[in-house]
């Protein structure tokens, strides 16, 4: 049978993490056709930030199948018995992954799986009434041949995209120098190379970026600017009750919740899921102190070489001869100013926008009135409720445990038993101590409540 003959239980469409693990989560499952498609040539998780001692922000556990299934043959321990490292594993006593090795991790892990195709774009998609499926055409990126799967669902898992500020963003695409930090490692050298240079966002990646750029200060004849609109340099919020907000409950309480407060929330809290590792925030204060130490014996300041700006919003970009200038806005003390710089990196994050190639099924597809997925409680989006799933889409209606490595395996078993209606891996539905919503057995009705207030 052609693969434009097969209809397959279900395609998804790139394999970033979170398909990944749902790759190898249906990997197991005798019986369950699933194919898997990505542009990219093979796995390669944020080369332009991979620096050799960055970490993940959540434990190993968190890998592409333990937290739905600890035996898994595909989990990390299997992975890294395989590479005869698992006693140094175990001594170095640290739950939290080298960025790098995860990444090694992934690729053993998609290399032993026959359902994935890279090199395959997809161009478009169309819903088949009559074989009552969808029709994905796709184009191989190497030869330029098209060929077309069939699928009974679809798994959307492209994620989101490198965000740049929109009030700038028509001088920052003709801007020579100006780049996302995603990209930065491929940037660096010639960065680095500039009089004048400024990082701009204040999560993670931007401070990572500050302390690669901070520690070649010396060598290079070059300033260093970071600039946040944030009031402070915020630390990843990492205790334990706060952590209990990455769990069924909260997802479940954040959910059905209206619109407008999920909006409001999500606003709220990017020191949950956005902020830098405590850690790393003392390292930098270390490194500046011993820079300033440097510099002090060498009859230099520091703060003419190395400047931090808080609450500082970019609100526009402009070339001035071979300059560029920031403008930017003082929150608290409503002023602005202009900062110059030769080379930009724009630590501004991801969106997630919808794939052009889903307009040939728009109309199977909820949306909500700001134009965003409408996504049901077990990850759909169709109309239906059961045959469009999305992987980390759902930001605005799941919540901030959404782009979390730590939640795949529970939304990938929501998926699992959504497609094939058996709970393949256990779902746990209760393990926070803490109540998120009001308890029914405490519920007040409305009335009962405007008597006592009166």
């Amino acid at each position: 049978m052609s693969a434009a003959q097969r209809i397959h239980d279900f395609l998804a469409i790139g394999v970033g993490p979170f398909n990944l693990s749902l790759a190898c989560l249906t990997s197991t499952i005798a019986g369950l056709d699933g194919i898997f498609v990505d542009q990219n040539p093979e796995f390669d998780w944020h080369p332009g930030v991979m620096f050799d001692d960055a970490h993940l922000q959540t434990p190993f556990l968190s890998d592409l199948v333990t937290l739905a299934d600890p035996t898994h043959p595909l989990s990390f321990l299997n992975y890294i018995k395989r590479q005869g490292r698992i006693y140094s594993f175990y001594i170095r006593e640290d739950f939290f992954l080298l960025r790098r090795e995860y990444n090694r991790y992934c690729r053993w892990a998609a290399a032993q799986l026959g359902s994935i195709r890279w090199n395959t774009r997809v161009e478009a998609i169309r819903y088949d009434e009559p074989g009552g499926c969808y029709e994905v055409s796709t184009r191989d990126v190497r030869s330029g041949a098209p060929v077309t799967y069939r699928a009974a669902r679809l798994v959307l898992g492209t994620g989101p995209a490198p965000w740049w500020p929109t009030c700038c963003e028509a001088e920052i695409r003709k801007a020579a120098h100006v780049h996302h930090a995603g990209d930065y490692l491929n940037r660096h050298e010639a960065l680095k190379r500039l009089r004048q240079i400024t990082v701009v966002g204040s999560g993670q990646s931007a401070a990572e970026i500050f302390v690669d750029l901070l520690q070649g200060i010396e060598r290079h004849d070059y300033t260093l600017n970071w600039v946040t609109r944030s009031p402070r340099f915020v630390p990843l919020e990492y205790t334990k009750l706060t952590l209990e907000m990455t769990s069924p409950e909260y997802v479940r309480y954040f959910h059905a919740l209206p619109t407008r407060t999920r909006d409001t929330l999500i606003a709220s809290q990017t020191n949950l899921y956005k902020g830098i590792n405590g850690s790393l925030i003392n390292d930098i204060h270390e490194l500046l102190y011993q820079k300033r130490l440097v510099m002090d014996a060498r009859g230099e300041d520091l703060g003419q070489r190395v400047r931090l700006f808080t609450n500082s919003e970019l609100r526009g970009l402009v070339r001035v001869g071979g300059e560029l200038q920031l403008s930017l806005h003082h929150t608290e003390q409503g002023c602005d100013y202009v900062l110059g710089t030769d080379g930009l990196i724009l630590a501004t994050g991801y969106r997630y926008t919808p794939p052009a190639f889903l307009a040939g099924i728009a109309g199977r597809i909820r949306f909500d009135t700001a134009g965003r997925f409408a996504v049901a409680q077990n990850y759909t989006i169709d109309r239906a409720g059961e045959e469009i799933f999305v992987q980390n889409a759902e930001l605005h209606t799941h919540g901030f445990v959404t782009p979390d490595l730590g939640m795949a395996c529970y939304r990938n078993s929501h998926i699992i038993r959504a497609m094939t209606g058996v709970e393949h891996y256990p779902i746990e539905e209760r393990i926070a101590f803490q109540e998120f919503g009001v308890p029914g057995d405490l519920a007040t009705p409305s009335r009962a409540l405007d008597r006592v207030a009166s």
